[in-house]
């Protein structure tokens, strides 16, 4: 067994020695593409979900090198039909690239060297097999021999395909020089279907477009925008999430604030694995994604403030969804035409999930919010998002302070900005503008909206998060009416019913614009 060339099963074993969620039905997903005009499938999805697990499980399955049958028995993949028939039947070839590019960075500093550094380690593993191949020799032409001589195809399995593309993305001529190798194993008449049973590919990012197309053209593609079939493999199931929550004794409710990421709809809301994982591990719900170098570069993109990018992010803060149209994306990380095309990078990053029905784009979690208001806290951000963020800050002093005045004031200038919508005619806006106010609460609270309550729906409520001794806030609108109505509504429908397991205090907050005043009123009480 070697590192690149049939490598075996050790890897899945480790895997087998830790708690393991059993994923191993997406291997009959791609036993469905062997030997078919499917046959090559690439896989894109955001860091820490899962990826490096699945390449080793796929290399565990297919290789021929090695008898897995006691690792796959009694997993999912053991009762569909086809399990025997391509258990340990092919050759493997096994790259994860971002190894190889971290190798010609060290050995040459040439990018451009890489795809000559990749096929000569294969050739030097084969040829300890089969000496007579020959070091001398074309890789693809000893691949060809392989197949000749031993009668079985090969299965690609390559991880982290698009790293050339992320880490060389000013050095074109590296990435044609890779994206040339792929063509040469992928797009080969010559090579291709005579030595390819299937590929494997995965990454965050879709394949490069060539002009309008893809650069390696005959690759079906399930980006983390349309996975399809693959859904359900792109990390936990809300099932799974559900099932290792009740075998440690851990909040599920917690768990889906945390971490729940995408929602697809066949396979429902999908779980960032590494986060779900690294919770059970350590019995606490926090961040994990702060030790991950995506976490550094979004303020990169931020910072771009294409067609007022900042303010988007904002408003993405604040709980809004945004429109984002993907089809300009040129799945890369330096070609940028608009907003859009950042947006639809942060989608494929993990840092905003999709609605396909909508085309709108959403921060997912708690997780995932914290790291953008920990670097939209730093420094280089717009001084509006600063002005609004202490702003804001301000407010919510006030608001637990019961200054009714100062509220209103805040309110009325929050209605001034950019961040207001341009038709301010109900309390539909009115709410807009509210949660707007109120974006410095949500590192502290978790904000419901609409929650019904008592004998009517609450419009805003903040609840505390846990280990706090702040209050919770109540919020009650009101549009040309009163704001001593709005806390009269309040206590007379009994909103309050709904936090009677909280037991701390409660701030009730009415607020009414008067149309023809264009003022804001407030009226606070604690309860």
């Amino acid at each position: 067994m070697g590192a690149y060339f049939n490598p075996g099963n050790r890897g899945f074993q480790e895997i087998l020695q830790s708690e393991y969620v059993d994923k191993t039905g997406l291997i009959a997903l791609v036993n469905e593409t062997v030997g078919t005009m499917q046959k090559l499938s690439c896989i894109s999805r955001p860091r820490r979900f899962g990826k490096s697990y699945a390449a080793k499980m796929l290399c565990a399955y297919y290789d021929c090198s090695c008898d897995s049958r006691r690792l796959f028995d009694g997993m999912e993949i053991a009762r569909t039909e086809g399990y025997l028939d391509y258990l340990n039947q092919y050759h493997v070839i096994s790259i994860d690239v971002a190894g190889f590019v971290s190798a010609a960075k060290k050995q040459c500093k040439a990018m451009e060297s890489m795809p000559g550094l990749i096929e000569k380690r294969i050739l030097e593993e084969l040829v300890l097999l089969y000496p007579e191949f020959g070091t001398e020799n074309y890789l693809t032409d000893c691949l060809v021999r392989c197949v000749e001589k031993t009668g079985r195809q090969f299965i690609f399995i390559i991880d982290e395909w698009d790293a050339p593309i992320r880490e060389a993305k000013e050095d074109a001529d590296a990435q044609t020089a890779y994206l040339n190798l792929l063509r040469e194993w992928f797009k080969n008449n010559n090579f291709t279907p005579q030595v390819v049973a299937a590929a494997y590919m995965t990454g965050i990012l879709p394949i490069k477009k060539d002009g309008s197309q893809s650069a390696v053209s005959d690759f079906m593609e399930y980006p983390i925008l349309e996975p399809d079939g693959f859904a359900s493999f792109t990390g936990f199931t809300e099932g799974e999430v559900r099932r290792l929550c009740e075998e440690h004794l851990m909040s599920f409710e917690d768990a889906r604030r945390w971490y729940d990421g995408y929602d697809f709809p066949d396979a429902g809301a999908i779980y960032n694995p590494y986060s779900v994982m690294s919770a059970v591990r350590k019995g606490k719900f926090r961040s994990y994604w702060q030790k991950t170098s995506a976490a550094e570069s979004l303020m990169t993109y931020v910072n771009m403030d294409f067609e007022g990018l900042q303010e988007i992010i904002a408003r993405l803060i604040a709980g809004e969804e945004v429109e984002v149209k993907t089809d300009g994306f040129e799945n890369d990380f330096e070609t940028f035409k608009s907003k859009d095309d950042v947006l639809t990078l942060l989608i494929h990053l993990g840092y905003l999930t999709y609605r396909e029905e909508h085309e709108t784009a959403r921060i997912p979690n708690e997780e995932v919010r914290i790291q953008f208001e920990k670097i939209l806290e730093g420094t280089g951000v717009s001084r509006r998002w600063t002005e609004l963020i202490g702003s804001s800050r301000k407010l919510l002093e006030d608001t637990i302070a019961g200054n009714s005045e100062a509220v209103a004031g805040a309110v009325d200038r929050i209605r001034g900005t950019q961040y207001a919508p341009t038709f301010y005619n109900d309390e539909q806006a009115l709410r807009y503008v509210v949660k707007f106010a109120y974006i410095a609460a949500v590192d502290q609270y978790i904000k419901i909206e609409e929650l019904p309550s008592g004998k009517g729906i609450a419009d805003v409520v903040y609840l505390p998060k846990r280990r706090s001794a702040l209050p919770a806030l109540l919020i009650e609108l009101k549009w040309d009416k009163s704001s001593g109505g709005a806390v009269r509504q309040i206590k007379e429908n009994d909103y309050p019913a709904v936090l009677k397991d909280y037991g701390g205090e409660i701030v009730l907050v009415g607020i009414n614009y008067n149309a023809k005043t264009k003022e804001h009123t407030c009226e606070i009480e604690r309860i």
